[in-house]
C-alpha cells in the first residue's frame, strides 16, 4: 500500500530541524502562552473586556475596532490578534516535531492538543463577551489559558527527552509528593482565579456580575490557606530531594519554585492590603503562570526517557 502524501510529509522531506530547533519552537509556544495570559489580564485590568461589543467581529458591522470605541476597543482587539501569533508559535512547534528526524510522534500529538485548546479557548473568549463577562465564564477562560500553558510546558520538557519508556530517577513516594505539590499548586491557581472573579476588577466599567456564593474575604482566606499549603509542600520537596540526593536539576527546580512562590506571596499580600492596584494584579497574574511552570517542571525532572534505538522501525516508534 502506498504511503499517503500530505503537505506535512512533503515539508518533512525538505526540512529536518535539529533537536535544538525543535526545543526553541516548543519554548516559543510556552512564551506565547504566558503572553496571552498576561495580555488577557491587561484587558480585564484596563476595563476593556467589552471593548469589542460582540464576537467574532468587533462590532456588528466591523471586524476591527472603530475610532468611536477608543482605547478599550484597541486593547481588546489586540488581545484577540495575539491569538494568531500564539497559533503561529504552536504551528511552528507542530511542524518542527513533525519534520524532525526521527519523527517525534508524541511531540506532534502534544502540539495538536495545544492547537485545539487554543481554538476552544478562542471560542470561550467570544462567549465571555457575548454573556457580558459572566465571572464564571471569565474564570473558565483564564483556566483554559493556564491549561494551554501546562501542555506547552510538558511539550517543551519532552523535547529534552527521548521517546523510550519512562525511567524514574527517584522512589515512588517522592514522585507522589511532587505530584501532590502540582495538584495543590493547581488548586491555588483556581482559588486565585475565583478571588479575581469576586474582586475589584470585573473587566468593564459597566455593571458586570461578580461571584457571590462566597464573599471576597472568604475566597481570599481560602486562597491564602492554599498559599501556606503550597509553600509548605515546596519546602518538604526541597528537603526530601536533598535527603536522597535527587538529580541536581530536580533540586534546583524545587528551589526555584520556592523563590517564585515567595515573590508571588509578597505581591499577593501587598495587593490585598493596598486595594488591589492594577499593576500589582497584573504582576500577580504573571506570577501565577511562573508558579505553574515551576511546579510542573519538578516531577518532569524526576524521570527520564532514553532515545529509541535508531534501528527501531517507525511503526514501533509510534507506539512510544
Amino acid at each position: 500500500m502506498c504511503d499517503v502524501r500530505t503537505p506535512f510529509s512533503w515539508l518533512a522531506e525538505r526540512w529536518q530541524p535539529s533537536p535544538a530547533q525543535v526545543r526553541r519552537a516548543a519554548l516559543a509556544a510556552v512564551v506565547m502562552s504566558v503572553v496571552i495570559v498576561v495580555t488577557g489580564g491587561a484587558v480585564r485590568l484596563t476595563g476593556s473586556g467589552l471593548g469589542c461589543k460582540t464576537w467574532p467581529t468587533c462590532t456588528g458591522e466591523s471586524i476591527t475596532p472603530t475610532p468611536a470605541m477608543g482605547v478599550h476597543g484597541i486593547i481588546e482587539f489586540t488581545n484577540r490578534t495575539l491569538t494568531y501569533v500564539l497559533c503561529a508559535a504552536v504551528g511552528w512547534a507542530i511542524l518542527a516535531a513533525r519534520c524532525s528526524r526521527p519523527w517525534r510522534h508524541s511531540l506532534t500529538k502534544l502540539g495538536w492538543v495545544q492547537f485545539w485548546v487554543v481554538m476552544s479557548n478562542a471560542v470561550l473568549g467570544g462567549i465571555t463577551v457575548l454573556v457580558g463577562l459572566n465571572p464564571y465564564v471569565v474564570a473558565a477562560h483564564m483556566l483554559s489559558a493556564l491549561a494551554l500553558l501546562w501542555i506547552a510546558v510538558v511539550t517543551w520538557e519532552r523535547t529534552k527527552e527521548g521517546d523510550g519508556p519512562v525511567r524514574p530517577l527517584v522512589t515512588e513516594p517522592l514522585q507522589k509528593l511532587a505530584q501532590v505539590l502540582v495538584l495543590v499548586t493547581c488548586l491555588l491557581v483556581v482559588a486565585g482565579t475565583l478571588v479575581t472573579g469576586a474582586g475589584h476588577h470585573p473587566g468593564d466599567s459597566s455593571d458586570v456580575p461578580r461571584i457571590t456564593w462566597l464573599s471576597y474575604a472568604q475566597l481570599t482566606q481560602v486562597h491564602a490557606d492554599l498559599v501556606f499549603a503550597t509553600v509548605g509542600l515546596s519546602l518538604a520537596v526541597i528537603f526530601a530531594l536533598a535527603a536522597v540526593k535527587a538529580p541536581a536539576a530536580a533540586r534546583a527546580r524545587a528551589r526555584e519554585l520556592f523563590l517564585v512562590l515567595l515573590a508571588q506571596a509578597v505581591i499577593g499580600y501587598v495587593q490585598y492590603f493596598t486595594d488591589a492596584p492594577e499593576i500589582l494584579v497584573g504582576l500577580h497574574m504573571l506570577g501565577a503562570s511562573l508558579v505553574l511552570i515551576a511546579a510542573l517542571r519538578i516531577p518532569l525532572a524526576l524521570r527520564t526517557r532514553d532515545p529509541l534505538p535508531v534501528s527501531l522501525p517507525v511503526q514501533e516508534a509510534v507506539a512510544a
